[in-house]
């Protein structure tokens, strides 16, 4: 049930022919990937590097994979520009996708993604657009600002689009928390009233508990939960420093319960949901300090968290006990960074350029292999990495690379 559900995130289908990582954090929304046949450690200079691809421009999106194609945003002043790259690096089509974003940050945020037929994309202006995946030809666009009164963060839109059955679903912010648009006409299927603020930089995530779905995201100041099927807006929970406002991290959910976390010293907390027919509301179970993540994400793997915390534990990587907040490890690692996982491995980017492999286990954080991206690249390395085919997919600036992960 579970994962029938969390397949209609990425267009309704769990398995294909052919190796697919086709929205932000894969099929299953939990950035996990079920690769098998890896290296269980790397060379001292790394795995082999296969190509790199220059051209997509600068930014921080990561990319998506399906049908042969690579997909990833970038910017190019002036404008934000959405690249399809064949498997060795090649590019495809390219879509000129509305105005790039400048300051504070310049540079692309959000991912695409496919659903075997089109591509979604949400720049940092807040113009989603729909595409031809196989060719980039335009076929709708929404701007999330002047048709729906949206009102981003002050580092813009950084959100990737969510795809529920045929609903693309959006936050604009402002006058509308949420937003489900047809993903074959981009019209407003339904809309939620305003959360009273602008919209955060996380990507939502679908929850189901006792019957009632539910997207779960990040608004500017905390938690917000709508009903996935009406748009009606459940719940908010605060969880904010105003000293540096940033809500980037998606919620983590599992079983009733709601993780949450925030960099600049605010930490984490855990919250319990409660369903009662179509409504519901949120309480605190536990918090943690340790673990204030800033933008890498946070990772549950049999029962256990781990994510990098960034002014608490000073960039070390933490281990959360999922049930209690127990802090079980907290270790330097190769930094703070982002991470995805396959086999039982942590894959971490760091955000130097640094890349390390780690046996997921709460009980030490011990690095197996390392090896740093080739000179030239340009800011930091924020770009959440991505296995796909037997290759490990790493962003930096203008750059892609895609190295070579697989068993030999």
């Amino acid at each position: 049930m579970v994962s029938a559900l969390l397949g209609l995130l990425c267009g309704g289908r769990l398995s294909a022919a052919e190796p697919a990582w086709p929205c932000f954090h894969g099929v299953q929304g939990d950035n996990i990937s079920t690769e098998t046949g890896l290296l269980p450690s790397w060379p001292e200079a790394g795995p082999t590097l296969l190509w790199t691809a220059t051209g997509i421009g600068e930014g921080y999106a990561s990319v998506t994979v399906e049908k042969g194609l690579i997909y990833t945003a970038g910017d190019i002043e002036p404008l934000n520009v959405i690249t399809a790259l064949d498997l060795d690096g090649k590019p495809q089509w390219r879509y000129e996708a509305g105005a790039f974003w400048r300051d504070p940050v310049a540079g692309a945020r959000g991912t695409p993604v496919v659903d075997g037929e089109r591509l979604y994309h949400e720049n940092a202006q807040g113009l989603v657009v729909c595409l031809e995946a196989r060719t980039g030809k335009k076929l709708w666009t929404v701007n999330l600002v002047e048709a729906l009164g949206g009102r981003g963060g002050g580092y813009g839109y950084a959100e990737s689009p969510v795809l529920d059955g045929e609903r693309l679903i959006c936050s604009p912010g402002g006058e509308t928390a949420m937003v489900a648009l047809d993903r074959k006409t981009g019209a407003t299927v339904w809309k939620s009233v305003s959360a009273g603020e602008p919209a955060g930089y996380a990507t939502p995530v679908l929850a189901q508990y006792k019957g009632l779905r539910l997207f779960l995201t990040m608004s500017e100041r905390g938690l917000i939960g709508v009903n996935a099927d009406s748009g009606e807006l459940l719940f908010k929970f605060e969880h904010v420093n105003p000293r540096y406002v940033a809500n980037c991290v998606a919620p983590v959910y599992h079983d009733g319960r709601i993780f949450i976390t925030y960099g600049y010293g605010v930490g984490s907390v855990m919250l319990q949901l409660t369903v009662e027919g179509t409504k519901a509301s949120v309480a605190p179970l536990w918090r943690c300090t340790d673990l204030d993540n800033r933008h890498g994400g946070v990772i549950l793997l049999n029962g256990a968290l781990y994510g990098a915390s960034q002014e608490n534990r000073k960039g070390m990587w933490c281990c959360l006990d999922w049930e209690t907040g127990k802090l079980t490890y907290a270790e330097k690692g190769v930094g703070e960074g982002a991470a995805t996982v396959a086999e039982g491995l942590l894959y971490i980017l760091s955000e130097r350029g640094r890349v390390g492999l780690v046996k997921a286990v709460p009980t030490e954080h011990t690095v197996i292999s390392q090896f740093s991206l080739p000179a030239g690249g340009s800011g930091a390395t924020w770009a959440h990495p991505v296995i796909c085919g037997g290759r490990l997919y790493l962003r930096q600036g203008d750059r892609l690379h895609a190295y070579d992960v697989r068993a030999k």
